[in-house]
C-alpha cells in the first residue's frame, strides 16, 4: 500500500524527528511505500483549512493518491473535538483511504474492528454535542437571569453557522457534491448550497 505519514507538533521547541523515525520504521515493517511525510507545526485545534499539512493530506485523499494515512496519535491528527476529528476520519474512509494511529493501535480502519471503532467515536461525538448543548442552555439561562439581552442583531450570523459555511466551502472545493456534503454534516443538500453561497458572498 502507498502511505502518507502525517505529523504535527504544537510549539517551536517540539521536533517531529523522533515520531517520523518510528513511523517510517512501522510503515516499512508493514511493507508500505511511504510516498511523503507531511508536517504541521501549529495547534491541533485549528481546522484543516488553517493547517497546510492536513489540508494537503485531505486534498491528496480526495484525488485518491494514497492508500493509508499513518499518524502518531489521534490528538496529533486533530484536537478540534471528537465530532470534527471523526469527520476527518469518515472523509478519509469515504475516499477509500485507510487510517492508523501508531500509538493507539485500536484506532485504525485496517483491522476487523474498524466498524466498532467508528461506532464508538460516533457515540463520543454525540455525547460531545449533548454536552455543548447543555452548556449553551445553561449559559443562556444564566444570562437571562442576570438581565442580559439575548439573541443576535438582525442579519447577524452565529459562529456555528459561519464555521459550517467555511467547512461546506472547503469540501466543495475538494470536489464533493452538495448532496454528499449534506450527508456528512447532517444537513439537507439545499442547506449545504445555501451555506456555500453565504461563505462565498
Amino acid at each position: 500500500m502507498k502511505a502518507i505519514i502525517y505529523t504535527r507538533v504544537s510549539t517551536t521547541d517540539q521536533k517531529p524527528e523522533n515520531q517520523i523515525r518510528e513511523l517510517k520504521a512501522y510503515a516499512e515493517k508493514q511493507g508500505w511505500e511511504v510516498l511523503e511525510i507531511i508536517k504541521d507545526k501549529m495547534s491541533g485545534t485549528k481546522s484543516a483549512k488553517d493547517r497546510p499539512g492536513l489540508d494537503k493530506v485531505m486534498k491528496l485523499a480526495a484525488r485518491q493518491q494514497f492508500d493509508v494515512l499513518l499518524f502518531w496519535s489521534l490528538d496529533r491528527l486533530s484536537r478540534e473535538g471528537t465530532r470534527q476529528t471523526l469527520g476527518y476520519l469518515q472523509t478519509l474512509s469515504d475516499r477509500g483511504v485507510k487510517w492508523h494511529s501508531y500509538t493507539e493501535e485500536y484506532l485504525s480502519s485496517l483491522g476487523a474492528f474498524a466498524d466498532v471503532v467508528v461506532s464508538i467515536l460516533s457515540t463520543l461525538a454525540k455525547q460531545e454535542r449533548i454536552r455543548i448543548s447543555e452548556r449553551t442552555k445553561a449559559g443562556l439561562k444564566r444570562a437571562k437571569a442576570e438581565g442580559k439581552t439575548l439573541g443576535r442583531r438582525k442579519g447577524e450570523r452565529s459562529p456555528k453557522t459561519l464555521d459550517r459555511a467555511r467547512l461546506v466551502k472547503q469540501l466543495r472545493a475538494e470536489g464533493h457534491s452538495f448532496g454528499k456534503i449534506g450527508q456528512q454534516l447532517g444537513i439537507t443538500k439545499q442547506r449545504a448550497a445555501q451555506l456555500h453561497k453565504m461563505e462565498a458572498a
